[in-house]
C-alpha cells in the first residue's frame, strides 16, 4: 500500500510551548572518522545484499560489518552511560525532542517538558491510537524500543494499563529505568534489559504497539532494524517510528550534496550515528513488507524551538558544572548541537514520523 505524504496541523493545546569543532590531529578523532568510513561502507554493503549475511557468499565482508556494528554499539553505550544522568538531572526522564505550536518562543523548561509529553500525544494521535473510548485501540503489549530511562514506557503503561518492555544498549540506562519504574508503583508493568535493536529477544508477533522515538538515528542497517520492528508486530499491531533523517533526494539526485554529507558526518562523529536516510527510504521499507495504512510526516517546525532550549540549558551554571563533570563524549556531543539547529534550517535534517499498521492475518 503506498505511503501518504501528509500536509498535517497539530491539534489544540493549553500549553503553547561560535560552533567549537574537534581538532584534526586527535587521535579519538581519527579513529572515529575511521569507524564512519567503515560504518557507511558497512551499511552500504548490507543494503545491497539484503542484509547481514544475506547471500552467504561474502563471509569477510560479513566480518567486517560485524565488527564495525561491535564498535558502534559500545560507543552508543556509553555515549548514554555518560550522558543520560545529566539529561535526566536537567530535563526529566523524557530524552526526546519536544512538540511545539510553530514560531514559539520565550517558552520555559516546564512547558519544554509539557512540549516532550505533547510529542507522545501527537504521535498516538498521528497513527490513530489517541481514542480514549475505543477499546479495540487500545494496545496491551507495547515494546520501547531504544527506551532510553524508560519515559515512554511508563507513559504508555500508565495511559493504556498496558505492559511494556523497553531495550537500550546502555546498561545505565536500563538499571535506572526499572529503578524508576519500582519508583512509580510500575514494576508490574514495566521491564528494561539491554539488548540490540537489530535482535530483539522477543517472540515474533509480540506486540500491538511497537514503539521507537528517536532510536532509529542509531542503527547501522535500517533494513534489518525495520525487519525486526515488523517481526515483533502482533498481526493488527501498530508501528509507530519518530528519528531524524536527511532530506528527501530530488528528481535526478544520487546522493546528497557533497557539503550536506560533511554536515551531517560531523554530527554522525559527535553522536555515535551510523550513515543516515531519508523518510522515503523508510516508507520503501515499510511497502516492501505490505504493511498497512503507511503514512509520513515532516514535523520538523514542531520540533525547531528544542535544539536552541537545549544548549541554553547547557549555558546555565547548573547545566555548565554538570556538563565538565560528565565526560568527554557527552561533551563532545554538546558541541556538536549548534550542528543540528543548521541542519535543520537548511533543510537537511528532518524530523520525520512514519507509522503503519501490520495486516490482520
Amino acid at each position: 500500500m503506498s505511503a501518504t505524504s501528509l500536509s498535517w496541523k497539530p491539534s489544540t493545546w493549553e500549553l503553547p510551548v561560535k560552533i567549537v569543532r574537534p581538532r584534526s590531529n586527535n587521535p579519538n578523532r581519527l579513529d572515529r572518522l575511521a569507524f564512519r568510513r567503515c560504518a557507511m561502507e558497512a551499511a552500504s554493503s548490507s543494503s545491497s545484499s539484503g542484509g547481514v549475511g544475506g547471500s552467504g557468499s561474502d563471509a569477510d565482508s560479513d566480518k567486517k560489518t560485524s565488527s564495525v556494528w561491535k564498535q558502534l554499539h559500545k560507543g552508543i553505550a556509553e555515549f548514554y552511560d555518560e550522558s543520560s544522568s545529566l539529561w535526566e538531572n536537567i530535563w526529566g526522564d523524557h530524552m526526546h525532542h519536544g512538540f511545539y505550536q510553530p514560531n514559539a518562543s520565550n517558552v520555559s523548561l516546564s512547558d519544554h517538558r509539557a512540549a516532550q509529553i505533547r510529542m507522545i500525544e501527537e504521535a498516538l494521535r498521528f497513527a490513530a491510537l489517541d481514542s480514549e473510548d475505543d477499546p479495540t485501540k487500545r494496545p496491551k503489549q507495547v515494546v520501547d524500543v531504544g527506551c532510553g530511562i524508560g519515559g515512554s514506557s511508563r507513559y504508555l503503561a500508565s495511559k493504556y494499563d498496558a505492559k511494556c518492555q523497553g531495550i537500550t544498549l546502555s546498561p545505565v540506562q536500563a538499571q535506572r529505568a526499572n529503578a524508576l519504574a519500582s519508583a512509580h508503583g510500575l514494576a508490574d508493568k514495566v521491564s528494561f534489559q539491554v539488548a540490540d535493536a537489530l535482535e530483539q529477544p522477543f517472540n515474533d508477533g509480540q506486540f500491538d504497539l511497537v514503539w521507537s522515538m528517536e532510536s532509529g538515528e542509531h542503527m547501522p542497517d535500517k533494513t534489518k532494524f525495520v525487519n525486526e520492528l515488523v517481526r515483533v508486530a502482533a498481526p493488527g499491531g501498530t508501528i509507530i517510528i519518530v528519528t531524524w533523517c536527511h532530506r528527501d533526494l530530488g528528481p535526478g539526485e544520487e546522493a546528497l550534496q557533497s557539503s550536506e554529507q560533511s554536515l551531517l558526518n560531523k554530527i554522525c562523529d559527535a553522536f555515535y550515528l551510523p550513515a543516515w536516510c531519508s523518510t522515503a527510504h523508510y516508507v520503501q521499507l515499510l511497502e516492501s513488507h505490505s504493511l498497512q495504512d503507511i503514512k509520513a510526516a515532516d514535523w520538523s517546525e514542531y520540533v525547531a524551538p528544542f535544539w536552541p532550549a537545549v544548549i541554553r540549558s547547557a549555558l546555565t551554571w547548573k547545566g555548565f558544572t554538570s556538563l565538565l563533570r560528565s565526560g568527554s563524549k557527552t561533551i563532545r556531543g554538546a558541541l556538536a548541537m549548534p550542528l543540528m539547529i543548521q541542519g535543520y534550517k537548511k533543510g537537511l535534517i528532518k524530523f520525520a514520523i512514519i507509522t503503519c499498521r501490520k495486516p490482520n492475518q
